[in-house]
């Protein structure tokens, strides 16, 4: 089920569609909450960066009928989630056993190298 359509059907001249276009167009630059006017009525619309199109043109029995689709979800974007939603990143850790002398370990301690000097008798 949908939450809402709206669907006009009319006729119009090349300078209306044009000026549709147009508005259209600029609502989709602006981006943000767009208010678009369409005879009658405005309709208010949340246009997000991130848009799916689609493009299709048909040519048949005398008539050409081209379609431009625009989606979008109305879920909070992955980006807008991870500045609000997402936990913080924990750093990445070295393996213990492949770190540089000196280095911190997985447990925060500090390991240090030894040096024995072997003594020789003789």
């Amino acid at each position: 089920m949908k939450d809402l359509t709206f669907e006009q059907k009319r006729s119009l001249s090349r300078q209306e569609a044009a000026d549709q276009l147009t508005a259209l167009a600029d609502a989709l630059r602006e981006g943000g909450d767009a208010e678009l006017e369409f005879g009658p009525g405005t309709l208010g619309l949340h246009i997000p960066d991130d848009l799916h199109s689609e493009l299709e043109v048909e040519i048949g029995d005398g008539e050409i009928e081209l379609e431009i689709e625009l989606k979008w979800t109305t879920a909070p974007t992955r980006a807008a989630r991870s500045r609000t939603e997402a936990p913080a990143e924990k750093p990445k850790r070295k393996n213990p056993s492949t770190s540089a002398p000196g280095s911190a370990t997985a447990t925060g301690k500090t390991r240090s190298t030894k040096r024995t000097a072997a003594k020789s008798t003789g």
